[in-house]
C-alpha cells in the first residue's frame, strides 16, 4: 500500500537532481505521484521540505497508519481513505510549488483515472481533472481561450473533452510558428 517513497520525496528529489543544478538545460520531467494509489493506506504524512532529505524520514511512518486491511474493512473507510490519499498528493505538489517558487515552471497536473467502482460508483466515466498550473501570465494567456476556470479545483460546470483533444491544443498553443 505505501507507495516506495511518499509523493513529497518524489517532487524534493526532482528539485535536487534535476531543477537545482546549474547550469542546465531546460527541464522536462513526467512525474508519476503514486501515494493517491490503490490500496490508499497506510498514508504518508507532509514533513518539513528541509528535513526531507534521502528520504529517510519517512521510515517507520507505514506502522504509524491504518492499514489496508484495516480501511478495506469498511466501505466509509475506503472512500475516506482515497480522499485523504488525494488531499495528501495536493498538498505535496501545492507545497512544493509554494515552497520553491520558480518563475519558469509549469506544471500540467492531471488525474490518470478514476478510482476502483468501491469509491467512484458503479460507472464513474472516464473523465479527470486537469489543470495548468504557472507562475508566468503569459503561459496562462497562451490557454484562456479555453474557457477554464481558474484554480485546481474545475466546478462542476467545467468544460469537458478527450484526452487526445487536450494534448492537441496544448502542443498548439505552446509550439513555436
Amino acid at each position: 500500500g505505501y507507495g516506495p517513497m511518499p509523493d513529497q520525496y518524489t517532487l524534493a528529489h526532482l528539485r535536487t537532481a534535476e531543477l537545482l543544478p546549474q547550469p542546465r538545460q531546460p527541464v522536462l520531467a513526467e512525474l508519476d505521484l503514486v501515494s493517491s494509489h490503490h490500496p490508499w493506506a497506510p498514508l504518508p504524512r507532509m514533513v518539513s521540505w528541509d528535513a526531507v532529505g534521502d528520504g529517510s524520514v519517512f521510515d517507520g511512518m507505514p506502522e504509524q497508519g491504518d492499514t489496508a486491511e484495516q480501511v478495506f474493512s469498511d466501505p466509509d473507510r475506503v472512500q475516506a481513505a482515497y480522499g485523504q490519499s488525494i488531499e495528501y498528493t495536493l498538498e505535496a505538489l501545492l507545497s512544493f510549488l509554494t515552497t520553491y517558487r520558480d518563475p519558469d515552471l509549469v506544471v500540467v497536473m492531471l488525474g490518470d483515472h478514476q478510482p476502483h467502482h468501491y469509491v467512484s460508483g458503479a460507472d464513474p466515466g472516464y473523465d479527470v481533472p486537469i489543470s495548468v498550473i504557472a507562475q508566468d501570465p503569459e503561459v496562462l494567456a497562451a490557454i484562456d481561450d479555453w474557457g477554464w476556470s481558474p484554480g485546481v479545483r474545475p466546478p462542476p460546470d467545467a468544460p469537458v473533452a478527450p484526452m487526445d483533444t487536450f494534448r492537441d491544443r496544448f502542443l498548439t498553443a505552446y509550439s513555436t510558428p
